[in-house]
This record gives structure tokens, sequence and C-alpha cells, in this order.
């Protein structure tokens, strides 16, 4: 005997209300509404999430380690871009049926972009996609709920023929916003592909967005699991068995919602940047978190099907799935492509280059000895591309060679002119030479000032450290403030990489000076765990003589004596309270800490800050350069002149520094 399963009997208890509802007792006739056909469906769902408007390719992004004849060596390409995503998408679209497009939210914040265009750069990039669904994340509310609107005007200012949906259920905005009883952003929404409907469920993680985020003071974010089961619930009562999640809560928490609730079958996600792929990534130095898609049990004891894109244009996710006539899946499969550029060049071995060089000067007898000009080491032929591409092809490794598409491309050229020429523009007055070093004193890392002896031979930064260092820690530690009320913040001195000259500092200035692709993140850590990761980082520097691990932080001071053992190091350790005094770190107080997720992994010899994970860790997504962007427009000035000042010495991390005796 089949009995239906726990769909098929819902749908049942569904038409039998319909049935009774349309009974007319007058007349004594039923009218019955036919239940819809159910039949296979099969959908292939290309996606991205967390794209942050990381709009250009990064150039020389990838690694690639080859031996394509000659030993192995180090390669690179660029990588990313809006303009492959929407080449990939498509050339998809094109050879496969029933694509369904879905971008998993934050969209906007974390380049430039943003701050020039307020997210019409990345409506204009998306609606060259055309995506069915989007679901707002958390950055999407970082300008408060008039930010969030002004991106979706933007998204519905766009030439595609049916307007993106824009998805939510677990968001409830209030009378002082602008999206209050508008409709715009629904619940979920119903979609049919040959003849067979299913529907999408929209989620953006709840305490993170309203905690780190600026969303209106009455808008409110209600549970994401209640929440996904009482739209699912409602759903079937309607009779659509197949069930979307597209979420924007992070990749734990979507393995939480795919165990505890009935009747989900596939999860697209995004906000935890989460990586998912086959082992063979790791030859190409990525790091997956999991399969690609990552199969899971439902309540029901189904299979759930999930999948994440990682970050910043970078990948386009794939997923096929195909479902069956009762709603549940027979077959999900799928690829994580990653996206690079044919323009594969060798790393340049300054070393090799430096050498051959001394040796030519030394004997310009170039048949004795053959000296590779530096374009000769980049330069990459033809076959040795074939080669690099073949090796690919037999990892089975899904890096994906393509041209951006051109359209794209045109769309976004007049936002970069307008990148380009922001870069130039002065948006500070440094009052004095704001010097740059590593470790206080007078042993290390002394002659790296690009100002000379100004700063190479400072008294202060002898005594206290680098003046940009100290500067950017607090920067960091004001806009971890402003997003999650931080306490202290945390950053490496050979993270920043150069002197700040009195005068003028554009915006091109900060991003050199802070080059890296580091994004800000939340830290939730003991005072015990505070000093363990000072002392480990001065152990980086006293041990493994890595003065690019000196600690600065903002909010936090104190003494340092390198002449002791390892967890003596320190002593004075204070933070700075609410009202600006100093008063003792607190082994056992709870403190929020804001750093870089360099850091937050546990490089540069910062080990402690690696075991902060789970519930106590949460990605806050800003760029670190774009952090000292804002602290930087923040300053006060006369006529809008923004001037960047020293600290005031008792702000300096490193109050007393004694170093190792010669």
């Amino acid at each position: 005997m089949h009995l239906p399963n726990k769909k098929s009997t819902l749908v049942i208890l569904a038409l039998s209300v319909t049935l009774t509802a349309c009974n007319d007792d007058k007349d004594n006739v039923t009218v019955i509404t036919p239940p819809t056909q159910n039949k296979n469906l099969e959908l292939n769902i290309v996606h991205i999430n967390d794209h942050h408007s990381h709009l250009d390719e990064d150039k020389d992004g990838f690694t690639l380690k080859m031996n394509v004849g000659k030993g192995d060596e180090e390669f690179n390409a660029s990588k990313g871009g809006f303009a492959r995503v929407a080449a990939f998408i498509h050339q998809v679209q094109a050879e496969k049926k029933n694509v369904f497009k879905m971008h998993a939210g934050d969209g906007t914040t974390g380049d430039l972009y943003y701050n020039l265009t307020e997210g019409k750069a990345d409506a204009d990039a998306m609606n060259s996609v055309c995506f069915d669904t989007f679901t707002p994340g958390n950055h999407e509310f970082d300008s408060t709920d008039a930010g969030l609107k002004k991106f979706i005007d933007f998204l519905d200012q766009g030439t595609c023929e049916n307007k993106t949906k824009i998805l939510s259920a677990n968001v409830t905005f209030g009378a002082s916003s602008p999206l209050y009883q508008t409709q715009r952003i629904q619940k979920s929404q119903i979609f049919e592909k040959d003849g067979v409907k299913f529907a999408v469920i929209g989620l953006t993680i709840a305490n993170k967005t309203k905690n780190s985020s600026q969303p209106n003071t009455d808008t409110l974010f209600a549970d994401e699991i209640e929440t996904a089961q009482k739209e699912i619930n409602q759903l079937k009562a309607q009779g659509i068995h197949n069930i979307i999640l597209q979420t924007h809560v992070g990749y734990d928490l979507d393995q939480k919602l795919a165990t505890s609730l009935t009747d989900v079958d596939v999860i697209i996600g995004g906000d935890s940047h989460t990586l998912l792929g086959p082992k063979i990534l790791e030859k190409y130095s990525l790091s997956p978190e999991g399969a690609y898609p990552t199969r899971l049990k439902n309540k029901n004891g189904d299979l759930v099907c999930i999948a994440q894109a990682w970050e910043y244009s970078n990948i386009v996710g794939e997923l096929n799935v195909k479902f069956n006539p009762e709603g549940q899946i027979e077959s999900c499969s799928g690829t994580p492509h990653v996206l690079l550029g044919d323009d594969i060049k060798r790393t340049v071995d300054i070393q090799k280059y430096n050498e051959n060089l001394k040796k030519y000067n030394q004997n310009k007898n170039i048949e004795q000895q053959k000296i590779y000009t530096r374009n000769e080491i980049i330069n990459v032929s033809e076959n040795e591309k074939n080669i690099i591409k073949n090796q690919i092809k037999i990892d089975q490794a899904p890096l994906d060679f393509i041209q951006p598409d051109s359209k794209t491309l045109s769309l976004l050229k007049p936002y970069q002119i307008q990148k380009q020429k922001f870069a130039e523009e002065v948006v500070g007055q440094a009052t004095d030479n704001l010097c740059s070093r590593r470790v206080p004193g007078t042993q290390r890392d002394i002659g790296r000032s690009t100002l000379g002896d100004i700063c190479n031979k400072n008294n202060h930064v002898d005594q206290h450290g680098g003046d940009i260092q100290q500067i950017i820690a607090e920067a960091f530690l004001q806009q971890g403030k402003a997003f999650f009320g931080a306490d202290i913040s945390f950053q490496n001195g050979g993270g920043v990489r150069e002197d700040v000259a009195q005068g003028d500092v554009t915006v091109g200035k900060i991003y050199n000076v802070l080059p890296f692709k580091n994004t800000l993140v939340q830290l939730n850590m003991t005072g015990t765990e505070v000093k363990a990761t000072l002392e480990d980082a001065i152990d980086s520097v006293v041990v493994q003589n890595n003065t690019g691990s000196y600690p600065y932080t903002g909010g936090l001071r104190w003494n340092v004596d390198f002449n002791k053992n390892k967890g003596q190091r320190l002593s004075q350790i204070q933070v700075r309270n609410a009202t600006g005094k100093y008063e003792a770190l607190d082994l056992n107080k709870t403190y929020k800490i804001v750093t870089i997720d360099f850091l937050a992994n546990g490089k540069d010899g910062y080990t402690t800050l690696s075991t902060i994970t789970g519930t106590r860790r949460t990605n806050v997504g800003l760029d670190y350069a774009e952090a000292f962007l804002k602290y930087t427009q923040a300053l006060s000035g006369q006529t809008g002149q923004k001037k960047i000042n020293k600290l005031s010495t008792e702000n300096y991390s490193t109050q007393l520094f004694v170093d190792k005796a010669k």
C-alpha cells in the first residue's frame, strides 16, 4: 500500500478546505477546483552573493603554481569582476533550460563604487544579468532603510523585462521606514517553469543586521527558523511543493535551517562569504569549507541541498536540481565556477631578476650568462597557457577562463572613470608627518620610512611606534563602535604600508596605505584572550623577528618588555572606557573586538584570534581601507578641510617600550 508523504497529505487537506469553502448549501451544489497536475521539475540555478560593490576584476589576483617544463613556477591571472559574472550567466542561459538567477544579498558596501553612487553602479551591473530574486543582506541597511529604498529604486530603473523580486520574510518595516507598506519587499514569491510552480522565500540575518548595521529603530527582524517554517506552511497550504530558501544568514545557520525545517528543499545562501567546492581547490590555494552543494536531510528526512558562492564577484554557483512530482529532490549537483582571465603571467621573481642583473653588470658576456629581462620573466607563451589549462582540466578543478561581457564593461566604464577621479580627490589634510613604524625602539624596522630620518630617527616614534598605524587602529575602533559598539581594535603594524606626509591626503593615498583585500570582523573575547593575543603578536616579533606582527590597538594601551618570557612581557594593560578614561583590563570580562579578517584567521602570529569562532565571530564586511576613509571623512575642520592629527600620546597603544639588550 502506498502512503502519501507529508507534502502530499497537506496538499490534500488544503484541497479539502477549498472544496468545503466552495460548497453552496442553498443550491446543494459542490464546485470542485481541479488540482494542479504534479510533474517532475528540473531547475538550473545560477547564483552569487556578497559581491559588496566589487565590480572590477582583481588584477593578478589568482595564483597558479604549475610546471610548464621549467620546473615548478608561480603564475597569476586576474579573477572575478561583474562583467565576467554577467558573461558566465549569459552563457548558462544560452545552453541550459529553466535557468533561475539568484542573488543572496550584500550587493553594496565594500568598494568606492558604493561610496560614489550609493548603489547605482551595483544596480546597473545587476540589471545586466536581470536576477530573478534578491534578498537584502545586513549591509543593504548600512545607510538606514532609506539607503535600501534608494538601492531598490535604482534596480527598478533598469531595462529588465521583469523586475527583480526582493524577498525577505523576517523583516517588518516600521512606520518611520520609507519601505513601510510599500509591498516592494515580499516574504516569498511563487514562480513557474514547465508548468510546475515553485516558491522562493527570503531571509535576512536578524541579530547581525539589527545590531551591526543601521536599520531604522522600528524596523524589526524576526527569528529566521520560526519565520521560515511559518512561510513554508502557508505555501504548502496553497499546494506549492517545491520550496527554495534564499538566505543571507551564513553557512552555519543555513545548515541549521536545513535540519530544523520541514519541507525545505534548497537553500541558496550568503553572508558568511563561504567557499564551497571540491578538495582539489586546495591545490590552487583555496580552502573550501564544505562540499558544493552541501547535502543534508530536513525534518521530514528528505534531501536538502545548500549552496553558497564565496564573495566579491569571484564565483558564480551553478546548481542543477531535479524535483520529483511530490516536491522532493531526486538529485542535486553543481559547480562553483571560479572566474579567471586569460591574462596568465609569471610572478616576477625579483630576487632572480636582481641576481641576473648583478651578474650582467659584472660580466657583460650575455653568451656566457643568460640574462632575463623583467618582461621575459613575466611572459607566458600560448603553449605554456595551454599546458596550464590542460592541467586544470585534468584536475577537474572548477576554474573557468572567461572573457568579460562587453556590454557590462561598457555600462561600468563611466563609473570606473568616476572612481579613478575620486582616487585623486583630497579628503583631508595631515597636519604633521604621520610616520610609519612597525615596532617601536631603535633596533628593529628603523629604516623603512619613505620620509627618511624625519621618521626613522623620530624620538616619539622610537618610544611609542608608528603614528599612522595608531591612527588606523583608532579608525577601526570608531567604525566598530558605529557598527556594533566595539571596545577594542587590533591592527598589525605590517598591514600599514606607507607613511602619510604632511599636507593633502587623497583617497588614492588611503588605499596605498592600506592596499590589501582585508575586511573588518567582530570578535567577542575575554580579557584573558585579549592579553593572550597581544602576547602572541609580540612573541612573533621577538622569536620569529616578524616585525609586521607588532600590535596596534584602539582603546587599549600597555607597557612591554621584550626581555621577559612570553606571558610576562606585558604590564599595565588598560582599556579606555566610555568616558575616555583608562581602567585595568578585566581578564574575566567579555569585550567586543574589531579587527581585520587576516588577523582573525590567525595570520601573522595572532594565533589566539583564530580560536574565536562560531557565534563569537561575525564578519562585518567593511573594507579596511574604506573604514579609514570613513574615519577621515568624519573628522572636523574649518572650511570643510578635514584635519588628520596625530593622536595624543596617552592614546598610543605602547606607553612604555623596552627592547632586548644588544
